[in-house]
């Protein structure tokens, strides 16, 4: 009888369930899993009694990243173990069922508590007979989860070297750039693909910077734009304004390569579509319309046909003016009846308030628009005049020098002073020993006015160090603007509306218009420091204060106010 129970017993079959696992699927050979898979299904012929009824395989996913409740494979197979469907859950190391140290000890636990036996083909069976189990089981997982943050920190490091370099490193590939095989291999020699500029797609990118910048498009304009001339993105469909508002904010089009914190060290030129300036004005707009409004150098938008929303205010009460429109039916001589439609700056301050504001109501749009471009022709007109750029430079240059001999001269004198003072303690000695001619009256008063003339000349030395440091410091900001001020002066006449109203805001800080149109004008900050410096001697007592009124350029513009 017991004979026959044994034989009973030799013929149950232990049914095995293996779990394969990779992190990436870049160790994905051939849609398989091939090194686990074959070591496991030897291991199982090797014991009495065994049998694979079921393989399940992770392909990609992360056992320190995923929980176990999002990873499909453990679920099944908790609800096969729960249905009694198998004996043995096999993996090849233990660590394949996962990395979480806070999570995956319970896991394993969970499946011995139901019934199941828990066996790793290259580490044996894991047991819970007693404390010194569970204790191990914790530490195996913990020393797992570390094993797996060191790897991050490796890959993170090492990425971020690359990325320093100059090398792409991965990732979906930004519009205007496609995936080239220059013969560059990983450490496992495998060849990469490195960026390279397409062609196409360049354009495209040149044409939504030109766009933004230079015309004031926003994103939903130029998305609307771009559909209407025929431009597509890589699936065929319209590019949307959230791949333009990324494009606008992307590095890489100036040719500097990000990954996270990381950036290339240098500017990568067989990567660059964008100039440099041409960026740094994009970013500089997307600041300007995300601030709250109070004087923006960038308009909202460039859509309507008014030259100066945003920066007209009414000159009686100093509330910004607003746009409003109005239509007027008449017809035609044929019978035909249109619509015209008619736009004036409104004081909405003086409509909302009556008699607390002592202006007009509104202004019109084109009449007020005309005199503020002529305005604005006659200061383009007098920047054409302005000395090249050259002795710009060498303008500057003599001033840091003069900066530089001032600095240099009060440190000499410093310097002197020191020397005074340490020969006055010297003195100081000879007084107490009765050597001196001094007495100790005239040294003290000597000693205070040294004293008091080397604390002022640190003080002057301070000053002159910050104004140096000032010029050198601007000296490009001020060419820069010099550069930018004369290309508005060439483009003006010949640029499109956009264009104008673009140049525009950024050229006049505030316009206050009154009664029978008197106007005033504020230019901006490099402006006013151009006229001051650059332009006429005799006139720059007039143009410092930065305004100009239209009584003062009525005889210039050829008009009567």
């Amino acid at each position: 009888m017991a004979e026959e129970i044994i034989q009973i017993a030799q013929n149950i079959l232990k049914r095995v369930v293996c779990l394969y696992r990779v992190s990436t699927v870049g160790q994905v050979e051939k849609d398989d899993i091939p090194m686990q898979k074959q070591f496991c299904r030897e291991f199982v012929q090797r014991q009495t009694g065994w049998e694979i009824i079921k393989e399940f395989s992770e392909k990609g996913v992360s056992g320190f990243k995923k929980s176990a409740k999002d990873r499909d494979a453990i679920q099944e197979i908790q609800k096969l173990a729960l249905q009694g469907g198998f004996d043995i859950l096999l993996v090849f190391m233990f660590d394949r069922l996962g990395r979480k140290d806070d999570e995956t000890p319970f896991v394993v636990e969970w499946f011995v508590k139901n019934g199941i036996e828990v066996w790793s083909a290259m580490e044996g069976q894991q047991r819970f007979d007693n404390h010194v189990d569970k204790l191990l089981n914790y530490i195996r997982y913990w020393q797992a989860s570390g094993e797996s943050i060191k790897t991050s920190v490796r890959v993170k490091t090492r990425i971020s070297q690359l990325t320093e370099e100059g090398y792409y490193t991965g990732g979906i590939v930004p519009y205007g750039y496609r995936l080239e095989n220059r013969g560059r291999t990983n450490k496992r020699n495998k060849e990469v693909c490195d960026l390279a500029i397409d062609p196409d797609e360049a354009e495209v990118v040149k044409l939504i910077f030109q766009k933004y910048v230079c015309e004031g498009y926003g994103s939903q304009r130029i998305c609307r734009y771009l559909a209407e001339q025929g431009f597509h993105n890589r699936k065929g469909g319209n590019i949307p304004t959230s791949s333009i508002n990324r494009i606008i904010k992307n590095s890489l089009y100036i040719g500097i390569l990000c990954n996270g914190e990381s950036r290339s060290e240098e500017i990568l030129t067989d990567l660059q579509i964008i100039d440099v300036d041409l960026f740094e004005r994009a970013q500089s707009i997307i600041q300007s319309r995300s601030k709250p409004r109070t004087r923006s150098e960038v308009p909202l938008n460039t859509k309507g046909q008014s030259l100066l929303m945003g920066n007209v205010y009414c000159g009686h009460c100093g509330r910004r003016l607003t746009l409003a429109t109005s239509g007027r039916k008449y017809s035609k001589k044929d019978g035909t009846v249109v619509t015209k439609t008619y736009a004036r700056y409104q004081c909405c301050y003086n409509t909302q308030h009556p008699g607390e504001c002592d202006g007009p109501s509104g202004y019109g749009v084109s009449k007020l628009d005309n005199l503020i471009e002529q305005i604005v022709r006659i200061q383009f007109e007098q920047i054409k005049m302005a000395p090249p750029q050259e002795l710009i430079k060498e303008r500057q240059s003599r001033e840091v020098d003069i900066a530089k001999a001032k600095l240099n001269l009060l440190n000499g004198q410093y310097q002197q002073k020191q020397k005074d003072y340490q020969d006055l303690r010297a003195e100081t000695l000879r007084v107490i020993q009765g050597t001196s001619r001094l007495n100790v009256d005239l040294l003290n008063s000597i000693v205070e006015e040294t004293t008091a003339q080397i604390k002022d000349l640190e003080q002057q030395i301070e000053t002159a160090n910050a104004k140096l440091q000032e010029l050198v410091s601007g000296a490009e900001k001020v060419r820069q603007d010099y550069a930018e001020l004369i290309n508005w002066a060439k483009l003006f006449d010949n640029c499109n509306f956009e264009a104008k109203k673009m140049i525009i805001a950024q050229f006049v800080k505030a316009v206050r218009v009154k009664r029978d149109y008197e106007i005033e004008v504020e230019f901006n900050v490099a402006f006013d420091e151009f006229q001051q410096i650059y332009l006429e001697p005799e006139k720059a007592e007039d143009k410092a204060r930065g305004t100009t009124t239209i009584l003062a350029l009525a005889e210039k513009v050829g008009q009567a106010v």
